[in-house]
């Protein structure tokens, strides 16, 4: 008999839980960023081996909602956690335990699911640094089972998922054995476009930007036309991303294309606009129409 399931990922912002997918993976399900709220919706890594199916459902990041759209991100948190089998507790080695993981940890101990542990940036830290935090993560009373890793280098990942696999309840599979990720591909492609958009912007630029793929035409076996939208909500940012000259979107138009290629695996013509909606992270029906839950 198989094991299949579904392990949350949960953690504050930007402890590296897109990382980790990605590396548990084995390639790339998630964007990854060194900004908060990189993660907008809840995205499925999925692990197939012939004894068990892994489903990492990395959540976004947890947070107090400040308008709709991270609203929605909380209770997008709040319904995979109450569906998963296990949760999976991110930590930052690097930055220590801090309150928001408190509370993290709090409404873990809350619910039924079972709860693993895994302190990140390991690779950051001197080993008294990384005794200290072990230490501090054992006190937060959620979870029996810890384990240092390094999702960017993949250290301790592999006993991680040997533990996780082993709390999967008996099942059959949920996904077919060659599929990676639940992700529509319109959806897939906007976040490759808004990873650029987030690695060449400053301040409250990327908090301000999702991207929305209008159109996907294949022209020829071996190009793809794709036509994208990247919203912002004042006509300064809409400058920002412009820059002088059209500078900044070419730049970010060029290592998009390159992305989407690689993802596609033919060449593609990116046609990248920009336009203002003002307070669309509270514009209820533009969230239903990208798929924000």
């Amino acid at each position: 008999m198989t094991r299949s399931g579904f392990v949350a990922l949960t953690g504050r912002p930007n402890v590296g839980k897109s990382t980790l997918t990605n590396a548990i993976v084995g390639e790339r399900v998630a964007i990854v960023s060194d900004k908060p709220q990189t993660t907008r919706r809840a995205i499925r890594g999925v692990v197939t081996t012939p004894a068990y199916q892994l489903v990492l459902v990395d959540l976004p990041g947890v947070q107090r909602p400040r308008d709709a759209l991270t609203s929605r991100m909380q209770k997008r948190v709040e319904s995979e956690l109450s569906g998963a089998d296990a949760a999976l507790l991110l930590l930052n080695a690097e930055q220590g335990i801090g309150p928001g993981d408190r509370f993290i940890a709090t409404l873990l101990s809350r619910t039924s699911v079972p709860v693993v542990i895994a302190v990140n940036k390991i690779d950051r830290c001197n080993r008294a640094q990384v005794a200290e935090i072990l230490q501090e993560a054992s006190e937060l009373e959620v979870g029996d089972d810890i384990f240092p890793i390094s999702a960017r280098r993949g250290h301790g990942v592999v006993p991680l998922v040997t533990h996780l696999s082993e709390m999967l309840p008996e099942s059959p599979f949920f996904f077919p054995t060659d599929e990676r990720s639940d992700q529509a591909e319109d959806v897939m492609l906007a976040e490759l476009v808004r990873e650029q958009v987030l690695r060449r912007t400053r301040q409250e630029v990327p908090h301000a930007v999702e991207v929305e793929i209008e159109e996907i035409i294949e022209r020829r076996r071996d190009l793809i036309a794709v036509r994208a939208v990247m919203w912002v909500e004042a006509d300064s940012q809409k400058g920002i991303l412009i820059g002088a000259g059209g500078r900044k979107i070419k730049e970010i138009g060029i290592a998009a294309r390159r992305e989407l290629e690689r993802e596609l695996g033919c060449g593609v013509h990116l046609d990248l606009q920009v336009r203002v909606r003002r307070a669309w992270r509270s514009d209820e029906r533009l969230l239903d129409r990208l798929g924000i839950e």
